[in-house]
């Protein structure tokens, strides 16, 4: 029998949702901001004729205190088919929620009224997010495939397929470490995410100042960006969709992405293998090229368990997407493996906080497809933790000692 993935329950005392508590909470609601529908139902419509209603108006003036002279008949669903109507509305009110965001206006201006304050550290939060993660999803136990969560003959449910699923057999086994190989906990941890705000951050050295570095997509490290977005990588994510657009599924450049990743040093290649049907083959060429390149780079696989909770627990939170964004997943994953977590780069818009207009990445303007992610969402919450001191998040260019340092 298939096993049966845990539920990421909502936490006590979360905000629930982008909704007007999220908002609120952020401080990016007001008059006309954020709301979820709600008001008076429309009232329901009589099927006598105009003069049987004038009728019954009339009666109902003269005899309010006897009741009405008569009453309109009107058609009503069975008992059955209105439960039925009833959870329908339910659900697609969950799944598809009435709100609207913070424009991007908005959304800065409830970021600069931060920006003054100094942020601090809130251990107490720090512990009580980390309880959230490790009871629902168990990131130091489940973040990368190992033998000891995937044993042989493991029957392993995809968490981007429907219905579909793997069983482990000897080949795929001997792929996986025996156990997870990061030291645990990690400590000062940066995760960079690849938003057009890091362009001229001067950010590059005080990425690299910490421990662990975690990078999202295979992002361009060359020398031109390297005072922005540093140099240093421990653990890089690899989605199969660029292993196919770059590098053509690795059919005829296996050469070119082995060189491609030595900007990577000794770092971790973070694939979801075992997400979608069609990215298993290219994740499983990328390992199988790394490894008779001899490359510096070792794979990891994703464990879909983990990213299957974690989509759930964000979902319970209020974030409704059809996939988590690749940013979000790791910064959940050092949320839990981390004792210190700064993010970078996090920043969904198109102006950054004094209204200059950015590209959506440091290093393009390629946009994302629409409807896929739900980026605005991710900022919120992501804005949430941090004015809670659960992490930080940079969006101003780094402190002046360090740029002058650095130059």
């Amino acid at each position: 029998m298939a096993p049966v993935p845990r539920a990421a329950g909502r936490p006590a005392g979360s905000p629930r949702g982008s909704g007007l508590a999220i908002a609120a909470a952020l401080g990016l609601v007001h008059g006309g901001g954020l709301w979820r529908a709600g008001g008076r139902s429309p009232g329901r419509m009589s099927d006598c004729s105009p003069a049987r209603r004038k009728v019954c108006r009339w009666g109902r003036r003269r005899m309010a205190a006897a009741g009405p002279v008569c009453k309109c008949p009107r058609t009503r669903l069975p008992v059955g088919g209105a439960s039925a109507l009833c959870v329908f509305v339910l659900c697609w009110l969950y799944i598809f929620p009435v709100y609207r965001l913070p424009d991007e206006k908005e959304v800065v201006q409830g970021v600069l009224l931060q920006q003054g304050k100094a942020w601090r550290s809130n251990q107490t939060a720090v512990t009580g997010f980390r309880k959230q993660l490790e009871d629902c999803c168990d990131p130091s136990q489940l973040f990368a495939m190992t033998k000891q969560n995937s044993p042989l003959g493991k029957n392993l449910w995809f968490d981007g397929e429907f219905l579909h699923s793997v069983t482990i057999d000897n080949a795929t086994y001997s792929l996986f470490p025996q156990a997870t190989p990061l030291q645990l906990p990690l400590k000062k941890c940066s995760v960079v995410g690849n938003g057009g705000i890091l362009k001229k951050s001067g950010c590059g050295r005080q990425i690299d100042q910490a421990d662990f570095v975690m990078r999202c997509n295979l992002p361009p490290l060359s020398s031109e960006y390297s005072k922005d977005v540093g140099s240093k990588t421990q653990l890089v994510t690899a989605n199969p969709s660029i292993i196919e657009k770059r590098f053509q599924n690795l059919l005829w450049s296996r050469k070119t992405f082995v060189d491609s990743v030595k900007v990577y040093n000794h770092s971790y290649v973070y694939m979801p293998a075992f997400s979608m049907k069609t990215g298993t083959e290219p994740s499983l060429r990328v390992y199988y090229t790394l490894e008779d390149f001899g490359a510096n780079q070792t794979v990891l696989f994703a464990n879909p368990n983990f990213l299957r909770d974690i989509g759930k627990f964000w979902k319970s939170k209020g974030i409704h997407a059809k996939r988590l964004s690749t940013g979000l997943f790791l910064v959940s994953a050092a949320l839990g493996l981390c004792e210190e977590v700064t993010i970078y780069g996090f920043w969904p818009f198109s102006v950054d906080l004094h209204g200059r207009f950015i590209s959506h990445h440091y290093y393009d303007n390629v946009l994302p497809d629409s409807g896929f992610h739900a980026m605005p969402e991710e900022f919120l919450q992501l804005w949430f933790l941090h004015k809670n001191g659960v992490l930080r998040m940079q969006l101003e260019q780094c402190e002046a000692p360090l740029l002058q340092s650095s130059a």
